[in-house]
């Protein structure tokens, strides 16, 4: 068997191998080089000789790149960017609450509940259990909450 058959099937299981991997583990951008020996391969496998020329390391750069752009876009497309799973106290300012534990000024022993996360609360006046709040400002990992007032109907 001449080197450039074994060269080319080579280049086919390695990326076929390395296609497997990328399948068994997706992510990892190990599609990008087993395209290109797939495609090398391929075309080695027809014309044994081309693979010891100057042609293949220069096709394989031609087929490197659009599958580098191909491939970051296809990932993108199946998991765009998310929001933070997790919440900090400066994201809740303005968003309401209710009371679960009395906030009693300058102890930080108050509970409010806001949008299924329970945090501690403090507040310039005392507010009762079950009272809505509002959030105005975050310390560490406390908020400062005000007492919703409701508008007085007509």
């Amino acid at each position: 068997m001449a080197l450039g058959m074994e060269l080319a099937l080579a280049f086919l299981i390695i990326g076929i191998l390395l296609l497997l991997a990328e399948a068994a583990s997706p992510g990892v951008f190990m599609i990008v080089p087993a395209t290109v020996l797939i495609v090398l391969g391929g075309i080695g496998i027809v014309y044994p000789d081309w693979l010891l020329t100057w042609y293949a390391p220069v096709t394989a750069v031609i087929i490197l790149v659009p599958m580098i752009i191909i491939t970051i876009f296809m990932y993108q497309k199946l998991a765009p960017p998310a929001p933070p799973e997790t919440t900090v106290a400066t994201s809740l300012v303005g968003m309401t609450g209710v009371v679960e534990k009395e906030v009693v000024p300058h102890s930080m022993s108050g509970k409010v509940r806001i949008a299924n996360d329970t945090w501690s609360a403090l507040s310039e006046v005392p507010i009762p259990a079950g009272t809505h709040v509002v959030v105005k400002s975050s310390e560490g990992v406390h908020v400062v909450v005000e007492e919703i007032v409701a508008s007085p109907k007509k």
